[in-house]
């Protein structure tokens, strides 16, 4: 079973996933984050990587992730690359991710691509107010991107607000699920069930 679980930057989607493998545990589900395939630009200097618009599909290897999706449906277990965000480029090692009998693919433009749509039994968007996302996109850049303020402001204006009107919002129209303002746990529970209802079938 695939869920697919997207949503705009901050909009509480990576928390929903979290809490949903929590809840059905580790060992049962396995998360794939469509942010670790970002795609290598280790050959770019730094001020060039810093130009690439992150926000838009083409910067993203999503090729990639449908393959390991295809892998992990057939039973092989997969390595996800790890990407760095300080520096905008892979670092070269990899994550293992077995093939566990669920799998949650989340990301801000997992229901923008047809292909990947095709591979997933449910999926979930999660519609939350702008000015929010743009405050917890603020806090996670700073603490955990080592980005200035001027610098992710900068972003949100320049591509992240426009590539969300024009790819991420438009998609939640193929969502099976809308959750309306982030992270709740009826939506954690429901999801949950669900599972395990199909855990139980198989």
């Amino acid at each position: 079973m695939v869920i697919g679980v997207a949503g705009g930057s901050g909009s509480g989607k990576t928390t929903i996933a979290q809490a949903v493998v929590a809840n059905v545990g580790a060992d049962r589900i396995s998360l794939i984050q469509h942010d670790a395939y970002y795609r290598d630009s280790a050959h770019l200097a730094l001020e060039e990587r810093q130009k690439i618009n992150y926000d838009h599909p083409d910067s993203l290897e999503t090729e990639l992730l449908i393959h390991h999706l295809q892998e992990l449906r057939a039973g092989r277990d997969v390595e996800v690359p790890v990407y760095d965000f300080s520096v905008h480029t892979r670092t070269g090692d990899t994550v293992h991710v077995a093939a566990e009998d669920v799998i949650v693919v989340e990301g801000i433009l997992v229901l923008a691509e047809p292909e990947l749509r095709k591979l997933m039994d449910l999926r979930i968007y999660i519609d939350t107010d702008s000015d929010l996302r743009f405050i917890r996109r603020m806090m996670r850049d700073i603490t955990e991107r080592e980005r200035t303020v001027q610098s992710v402001t900068e972003q949100y204006l320049d591509t992240v607000r426009p590539m969300h009107l024009q790819f991420v919002e438009p998609a939640k129209r193929y969502a099976d699920i809308i959750v309306p303002g982030g992270y709740n746990h009826s939506v954690v529970g429901t999801v949950t069930s669900m599972i395990r209802d199909v855990l139980v079938g198989r």
